[in-house]
């Protein structure tokens, strides 16, 4: 055990604004208090840099498994990010400059003595639609062009491809379309703003109506089950916020390879905490920003993958 209380901060969105009983950071901490560790709430308002030191305002926070009181704020401190043993990077896309740049800052806690989870350079590194190219044996066809001439023979090649932009989350700004459709040039237009902006297009899979399942890694191994977001009626997307329904799905002999494939580049980069979004036999997404599904893993499987987590934690600043 350490010999101190371990201090935990979180940067997230604000919390007044999540959803509880759905909220992986919320899980999170949650099990961070359990431990008796002292929580620490921030926003990217409360870092900054100060002559190339990593500060923070920060509070301290008690949080509570109840829909309508989830929290409480204490008094304000500012002060060395490095004096924190540990900071979790919660924020949500989009992944833009300011994420980025919020990166740079972690990056320099990093310096000081603080384990960010996941990694700083590792988040700019590992760009979430982007990266399933370094696994192309794993991933379905996919393209990433300005060109909208270019991507228009892409989906007249593969006859049916879903369009989408690279920095989205949530089921946001996803177009699925067939050769020939008349909608085409216009979601093009609109995805590549007029050919100054990349954008992607991946061969469409029909296993969508079985699920996009979620499948999460905990310092690169995966955790026992996975959550298929199956597609509301009507709907092309899976995902929960679009709608989806989730639904656990063990994991296949495909899957276990598939982990065994990407797993251990992630835990190398120190990234502990992966999503991996499978349609089929196909990995289509790389999640390292802020993965979700713990709470309907947990509750499906009867999990605490928040407790895998903070143990590997634990494990790497040596508290076991």
């Amino acid at each position: 055990m350490p010999e101190h209380t371990p201090r935990v901060g979180v940067v997230m969105d604000p919390i007044a604004s999540i959803t509880p009983y759905k909220d992986t950071t919320l899980a999170m901490m949650l099990e961070i208090r359990r431990r008796g560790w002292d929580l620490r709430y921030m926003t990217l308002e409360d870092i900054y840099l100060d002559s190339g030191r990593a500060m923070g305002r920060h509070r301290a926070l008690e949080v509570f498994d109840d829909d309508h009181d989830w929290f409480r704020l204490g008094e304000a401190q500012t002060g060395d990010l490095g004096e924190l043993d540990v900071i979790l990077m919660r924020k949500d896309p989009p992944f833009d400059m300011e994420y980025i740049y919020a990166t740079y800052i972690l990056e320099r806690a990093e310096a000081q003595g603080t384990e960010v989870v996941n990694r700083p350079r590792a988040l700019r590194d590992v760009s979430e639609k982007v990266y399933t190219a370094w696994f192309p044996d794993c991933c379905p066809a996919t393209r990433i062009d300005r060109s909208r001439e270019r991507l228009r023979a892409f989906i007249a090649e593969l006859g049916h491809a879903v369009l989408k932009p690279l920095d989205g989350m949530g089921g946001r700004e996803i177009y699925v379309v067939r050769d020939g459709d008349p909608n085409t040039s216009v979601i093009l237009d609109h995805l590549t703003e007029d050919g100054n902006r990349f954008a992607l297009a991946q061969q469409y899979l029909p296993e969508i109506s079985e699920g996009d399942r979620r499948i999460l890694l905990v310092d690169g191994e995966p955790v026992p089950g996975a959550l298929a977001r199956i597609p509301a009626k009507g709907e092309t997307r899976g995902n929960l916020a679009a709608g989806g329904r989730g639904e656990g799905s063990a994991l296949s002999e495909r899957d276990h390879w598939l982990c065994q494939r990407i797993g251990p580049v992630m835990r190398e980069k120190g990234l502990r905490f992966v999503g991996l979004d499978v349609i089929g036999d196909y990995v289509t997404e790389i999640n390292v920003t802020s993965p979700t599904c713990v709470r309907e893993l947990d509750q499906i499987f009867g999990l605490n993958i928040s407790a895998s987590l903070m143990d590997a934690i634990a494990a790497g600043q040596g508290w076991q």
